[in-house]
């Protein structure tokens, strides 16, 4: 069953359908509930289910309930496609929250556009929303911004030859390009350059390249899903013995468990204030924010909660702001989330503009290091 429904009166997730309340806001949704990146979208849709039940159970929206409508792509591209072309023609939504990846996210662009439907994407890639697209939007941090992130690190601790190692996928393909485009403005050079496919179980022969490559001093990871954890797992066992960075694309603690607590230790990657909720000093604006989503979404799930989920978060909790504002009209629904400002989330504080699709800077990001199987800041 590919349909997933959220109701006033019912969350149905992969088991069955039941009728609809008498929901007068229908917003949409397709997420990579399940497949391979099933641990980013997982979170997404309990994040989206938990907060349309609080929504709604406070009165609505301007005492309208909320029907979410939610579809599993698994990650396929062509399905996302198809289930944003559903959601607008035969559900008729007012916005689309989703993408959980950049290929699924790509392919939605497309019909919001066409339909004028604002979307919400919950991907990375820049190109997403740069160049602007007029009823896109994202709330993940940019894989260039991650790059930079990064490479301010690096710069920071005297690198400036390093090796990086990519996924073929569209995100890992993606960070890869943005990082080869702005790694010479912190005097760094790649001097090693491997890649691997999403479904390799051993990458021991890259690394070893990049290990036998004179100069090397550091490198990076661009990529998501288990690569980056086989990568990881591979780096401890060649004892390359030289500082590792991950992207904020493998921004949980399933990272962590994947890799292993041994061969994790001392990885760096920029993420989100919500991973150290309980280390941010009280004077962090976003420490209520994060501290009291973490606790609620820990609470109804039983589960650890992810920056992922924290992405679907910050796209509701905007839309909804929009539509507080503006109403159910997808045109002004699309005007009033472009005036987002202001708005302290879990991924940051956001400043959209008609020229800034996501609203966030690099003060958003911390840079964190894995120690003793948590994260610690950086800075």
């Amino acid at each position: 069953m590919n349909r997933l429904t959220t109701t006033a009166i019912a969350t149905l997730m992969a088991l069955g359908l039941a009728p609809a309340a008498q929901a007068e806001i229908k917003i949409g949704a397709t997420l990579s509930a399940t497949g391979p990146a099933s641990f980013l979208g997982d979170p997404e849709a309990k994040t989206l289910e938990m907060l349309v039940e609080e929504v709604n159970a406070a009165g609505g929206i301007n005492g309208e309930m909320l029907e979410l409508v939610m579809y599993d792509d698994g990650g396929d591209p062509n399905k996302a496609r198809t289930f944003a072309t559903r959601l607008v023609e035969d559900d008729e939504v007012v916005a689309i929250i989703g993408g959980t990846t950049t290929g699924a996210t790509m392919s939605i662009i497309p019909v919001a556009e066409d339909a004028e439907i604002p979307f919400i994407s919950l991907a990375g890639a820049v190109d997403i929303i740069d160049p602007v697209k007029a009823w896109v939007f994202k709330t993940p941090h940019t894989d260039r911004m991650a790059c930079q992130k990064i490479f301010e690190d690096m710069q920071k601790r005297g690198v400036t030859k390093i090796g990086m190692i990519s996924g073929t996928d569209g995100f890992g393909a993606s960070m890869q390009a943005q990082c080869k485009g702005v790694v010479a403005d912190y005097g760094i050079e790649i001097v090693a350059d491997e890649t691997y496919d999403p479904k390799d179980a051993d990458m021991t022969p890259q690394l070893t390249n990049i290990k036998n490559t004179a100069g090397i001093q550091a490198v990076l990871n661009p990529g998501f899903g288990q690569g980056p954890s086989i990568v990881t797992r591979n780096y401890k066992q060649l004892a390359v013995g030289l500082p590792l960075y991950q992207s904020h694309g493998v921004a949980s603690k399933g990272f962590i468990d994947l890799a292993g607590v041994e061969a994790a230790e001392g990885v760096r990657l920029p993420a989100a204030a919500l991973l150290v909720a309980d280390i941010l000093p009280d004077s962090d604006p976003q420490k209520a924010v994060v501290t009291a989503y973490r606790d609620g979404f820990e609470k109804k799930t039983g589960t650890p909660v992810s920056t992922f989920g924290g992405h679907a978060y910050d796209a509701f909790m905007i839309l909804k702001g929009a539509l507080e504002k503006a109403g159910a009209e997808p045109a002004a629904i699309r005007d009033a989330i472009e005036g987002t400002t202001g708005y302290v989330g879990t991924g940051g504080i956001v400043n959209m503009t008609a020229e800034d699709h996501l609203g966030l800077d690099l003060t958003a990001f911390k840079m964190l290091e894995i120690k003793n199987g948590d994260w610690t800041i950086v800075e």
